[in-house]
């Protein structure tokens, strides 16, 4: 029989009707004692390592999750985790990068009504999730509303649908049917050397969505709080104005100035392309980096990622360019 070990986080997944709204209140225990097939499936390991509505998620706990996954995958042929949807997408892809070269499953799941709600999908979520679990990928993955999708390409697209997360230019990898895997993309092998870890992140990363009138002002606001790198989600293919209230220039400050831009895109679909307009080629031109297709969850996960490890220029970029875990596209 496979052992599991089930990490619960909080979430929805977790929660009840209270009288200030719904709150995280049942631990892994409880979660198991709620769908009591899944001990005749396999051996579970359960541990609640916080109890919390992930709006209130941090940086520093995907570190905590990290370590947890990585000390369970050495007595486990799994892990899922219990996680709540307002920031799962951002864990993981954090989860991505920080466990490399896994040839075991982590899965990540949770729910967008609450766990005894009428209708709710928690009970098929996690079934679904540790059906996965106990199949042959290898790699971190979100299970949801029967759906496999890549850690670093997951996006909750939708906020009260059960079909809340959405593949974001990548294959979905499979399906949950049947209480079994259906496997639409076959991932590599997993890069040749033992799993690592490498649970480093800086916070002090800013997302900057530009709009219609945007003030240069804002970077001098930005390097006074100390932000080490800004991600820039430009318009379309990636474009920043370049006249009016010229934001080019002062993207030239902030790179002299040692902090790393990136530039993305508003867009979801497609990624940047910064080669095309004059608009966009001015900040490529300054030595911006690219954003590329990442969804928006990868990248801020991957910026922080690389400040965590490094604040030289050249290593950043090299970490940024570098595809770790399919969250671009070549």
């Amino acid at each position: 029989m496979k052992r599991i070990l089930f990490l619960s986080t909080g979430g929805t997944i977790a929660s009840s009707q209270s009288a200030q709204g719904i709150v995280p209140r049942y631990d892994a225990g409880a979660l198991l004692e709620a769908f009591p097939s899944l001990k005749n499936r396999c051996s579970i390991e359960a541990k609640s390592i916080m109890n919390i509505d992930s709006t209130n998620m941090q940086p520093e706990d995907w570190i905590a999750i990290a370590e947890q996954t990585f000390a369970g995958l050495e007595r486990s042929d799994g892990v899922v985790i219990s996680h709540g949807t307002h920031t799962l997408s951002y864990t993981a892809a954090a989860l991505s990068f920080m466990l490399q070269n896994l040839s075991k499953p982590v899965i990540l799941t949770g729910s967008q009504l609450t766990l005894f709600q009428e209708g709710s999908d928690a009970g098929r979520n996690l079934i679904d999730a540790f059906t996965a679990a106990l199949s042959d990928l290898s790699g971190v993955f979100v299970v949801f509303n029967r759906k496999i999708i890549l850690g670093t390409r997951a996006s909750k697209v939708k906020s009260k649908s059960l079909n809340a997360f959405f593949s974001i230019n990548y294959p979905y990898v499979g399906r949950v049917f049947n209480d079994r895997v259906e496997h639409f993309l076959r991932k590599p092998a997993p890069a040749e050397g033992n799993p690592r870890l490498i649970a480093m992140v800086s916070p002090l990363v800013f997302l900057l969505k530009l709009i219609p009138g945007t003030p240069p002002g804002i970077f001098d606001a930005l390097i006074s709080l100390g932000f080490r790198g800004v991600i820039i989600q430009g318009y379309g293919i990636g474009s920043v104005p370049t006249a009016g209230k010229d934001l080019s220039s002062r993207i030239q400050e902030m790179l002299d100035r040692g902090i790393h831009v990136v530039v993305g895109t508003q867009s979801l679909y497609d990624g940047t392309d910064l080669g095309i307009y004059a608009t966009s080629r001015e900040a490529l031109r300054k030595g911006v980096i690219e954003g590329h297709d990442m969804t928006t969850e990868a990248l801020v996960a991957k910026l922080m990622w690389a400040l965590g490890q490094s604040d030289d220029p050249t290593e950043v970029r090299r970490i940024m360019s570098t595809n770790y875990a399919d969250e671009m596209t070549p």
